[in-house]
């Protein structure tokens, strides 16, 4: 069942939602496929998020201008959701705004920077499968020449900015996907963006957690008034997708939980666990990590991940699905 809102067709490019507010989405939303948002009034502009690499960026940009001249020629603000780097490695593009991030998001952005991705780029055809894999996902983005540009403005909880009349509120829901999460919500137009609180028809990624927050912020999405939701990868939803989203976060949990009881390891839960309904959506080798992020958990283990190691654990299942 498609988790699209109708109406809403999911393809590259600006979506306008209506009265100002536009979606601007890059099918399939599988790796750095991210979304972005902007919000207009008038001659003002809020941009929700820049994308993985500058030209990118550039391009959408140029589609907001032609789109909104006069709101979109100078953007005044910028709100990056998180701190990944498809929600904000443009955003030395946008000259002169105001940028808004969450403090834990800002403390990550400090030290996941772009030169690493284009590091590991260069290093992944001799790393075997697991440099296979880091190249399935990211071999369309161009990590070089990338400025790391943080934000002017930092919070926690909540910060309202406005957009000519239009009222915005950012509500920090992390720790969840990352330590920093953001939601911006836009009460007029009953639209909310979620950064990557929403993965839509693609598999969620918890690389913080804990899953309560997680499925807490997906409550917070449900009770607000809002009847578009525009997610941080896939297409526009309504809150049919954040019951989904919160659905398999639960499952997932839950599933872990049994495994972690019996004393399987977390390769072989992340290997074991069927994933039923959810076997339809991208990128279920996110399944290691959500495992791996649920064990530590469980463990009240405060450690941190292993990248490597579950980049190597996701090229592992990613591999047995293609046979």
């Amino acid at each position: 069942m498609s988790l699209a809102k109708p109406g809403y067709a999911y393809q590259r490019g600006l979506t306008d939602l209506g009265r100002g507010t536009f979606a601007y989405l890059q099918p399939d939303g599988s790796w750095g496929w991210s979304n972005a948002g902007l919000i207009t009034d008038g001659d003002q502009s809020l941009l929700v998020d820049t994308l993985f690499d500058l030209k990118l960026t550039r391009q959408m940009l140029d589609t907001m201008r032609d789109a909104a001249p006069k709101a979109a020629g100078r953007i005044g603000t910028l709100v990056n959701t998180h701190h990944n780097g498809d929600h904000c490695y443009g955003n030395e593009c946008v000259h002169g705004a105001e940028i808004i991030a969450s403090v834990h998001a800002t403390e990550e952005m400090k030290r996941e920077q772009p030169a690493m991705l284009a590091g590991f780029m260069k290093a992944a055809p001799g790393l075997g499968l697991m440099g296979d894999y880091f190249l399935h996902c990211f071999r369309a983005f161009d990590f070089e020449g990338i400025t790391p540009t943080l934000p002017t403005t930092t919070f926690s909880g909540h910060l309202t900015r406005k957009v000519g009349d239009k009222t915005v509120e950012l509500i920090e829901v992390g720790p969840a996907h990352t330590g920093g999460d953001v939601l911006v919500h836009v009460p007029a137009e009953r639209t909310v963006f979620t950064g990557d609180i929403l993965f839509i028809e693609g598999t969620p990624i918890m690389w913080a957690g804990p899953v309560g927050n997680w499925i807490a912020a997906c409550d917070q999405i449900l009770a607000l008034d809002c009847a578009t939701i525009v997610p941080g990868h896939g297409p526009v939803t309504d809150k049919r997708g954040v019951k989904a989203v919160q659905g398999y976060l639960a499952y997932i949990r839950d599933e872990a939980r049994k495994r972690f009881d019996a004393g399987l390891s977390a390769r072989d839960a992340a290997h074991d666990i069927a994933l039923g309904d959810y076997d339809s959506w991208g990128d279920a080798e996110r399944i290691a990590v959500n495992v791996s992020t649920l064990y530590r958990e469980f463990a009240n283990d405060a450690s941190p991940a292993n990248p490597a190691e579950l980049f190597g654990l996701m090229a592992e299942i990613w591999q047995s699905r293609r046979r």
